[in-house]
């Protein structure tokens, strides 16, 4: 059964069904050993690649496809619908970006050809450390110039697929906090050659955690990094790394639409078949309406998608847009999987339905990236003009 019903189109059908029959390839089995044991799906991250779909926003002329942003979304939201997980590959798309806005040319020749084609993994996204948690301003992490080299010292925490990536962008702080008048001055994007650091330069420890999302926490022990792998000007980088914000969080808003129509799906699916006390439990509105007003807060969550992306691809600044789509597609996503695993009941726990592997996967998108407090906080200061909370 389909929820796609004949009132409304999705855009870029071909790319949605392309991506779908690529993903039968891949069963929930397939991802329920992932799973169980904390294995990176390489196979999966592969045939994306060689599909052409993990290069779809980089431009023709650097080996990939040109798309728009609304394709990208489409991507990653018919990867989550079929039941599989794009968390172990979907920072390729908007971590290539501050590359793509800001490297020099010859950045962008040197390393877009090979991630386009998959010589090259550009999966890590270095930002967050122990200390500063989202206050990234507050950053520990020194790259210290001498001479044609960056010298990197300090630590960065669930900086996910680090042990399955050739790159990272890495934010860092290359002028101290002292010598700086505004505290978003004074940290810089560097693009780190991992495969050229030993590892007494840099270390990575795996995070077990509730959902496989291989992340890890980094260790920077005296890296040296070319100078020349310095993403446009020293002390921009926070700027650099905010002007990817939007397109991250609306490419995320779509997995979580995904995930909420998935679930949708299979509690209705399941809701029909599923039969006590001599009829099918979907005839019981204890069952229908959770599920009906999931569905409801998803189309909503899909119509502020439509809006934020008309925006992004329009040239303009979607920064309202973008985060209130984040919120309310994690909202969506969050209340189909509650109704999901309240229709199933006791077998909504069992590993062979999927649903409590979706469950916690799903969960992770109301704390990242962006909390719904952090969105609140910038609606309320950005948007209604109230005081600063924090």
């Amino acid at each position: 059964m389909s929820i796609k019903p004949p009132t409304y189109e999705l855009d870029h059908p071909e790319i949605r069904e392309s991506v779908s029959r690529l993903c039968e390839d891949f069963p929930g089995e397939y991802w329920r050993k992932c799973d169980r044991e904390q294995a990176y799906p390489g196979e999966f991250v592969k045939a994306l690649t060689e599909s052409g779909f993990l290069g779809a926003l980089i431009p023709e002329s650097y080996g990939g496809s040109g798309l728009p942003l609304s394709a990208g979304a489409a991507i990653l939201e018919e990867i989550h619908r079929s039941g599989s997980n794009a968390g172990a590959c979907h920072a390729q798309m908007y971590t290539m970006g501050t590359l793509l806005r800001h490297g020099s040319t010859a950045q962008k020749e040197e390393y877009l050809p090979k991630i386009a084609s998959g010589a090259l993994r550009l999966q890590a996204f270095g930002v967050t450390e122990p200390t500063s948690g989202t206050d990234t301003t507050a950053l520990r992490t020194t790259a210290v110039r001498e001479g044609g080299e960056y010298v990197v010292n300090g630590q960065k925490i669930w900086t996910s697929r680090a042990a399955q990536s050739d790159l990272m962008v890495l934010l860092c702080r290359t002028t101290p906090k002292d010598q700086i008048t505004k505290k978003t001055e004074g940290l810089s994007v560097l693009l780190v050659d991992m495969r050229n650091a030993s590892d007494q330069e840099l270390s990575i420890r795996p995070i077990r955690t509730m959902m496989n999302h291989s992340t890890t926490e980094v260790f920077f022990d005296n890296l040296r990094v070319p100078a020349q792998n310095l993403i446009g000007e020293e002390g921009k980088g926070f700027r650099y790394i905010l002007s990817g914000m939007n397109a991250e969080r609306i490419l995320i808003a779509a997995e979580c639409i995904g995930d909420a129509k998935w679930f949708i799906n299979t509690a209705t699916n399941y809701a029909k078949e599923r039969s006590v006390f001599g009829r099918p439990i979907g005839q019981n509105q204890g069952i229908q309406f959770p599920i009906a007003k999931a569905y409801a807060q998803m189309r909503a969550a899909e119509l502020m998608l439509h809006e934020a992306i008309r925006l992004y691809e329009a040239g303009e600044n979607p920064g309202e847009e973008a985060n209130l789509v984040k919120m309310l597609a994690a909202d969506a996503s969050w209340a189909a999987a509650e109704a999901c695993l309240q229709t199933h009941g006791g077998f909504g726990f069992a590993e062979e339905y999927d649903v409590e592997r979706k469950f916690r996967e799903t969960r992770l998108y109301q704390v990242a990236p962006i909390s719904t407090n952090l969105i609140l906080s910038y609606l309320s200061e950005h948007v209604l003009g109230l005081p600063r909370s924090y």
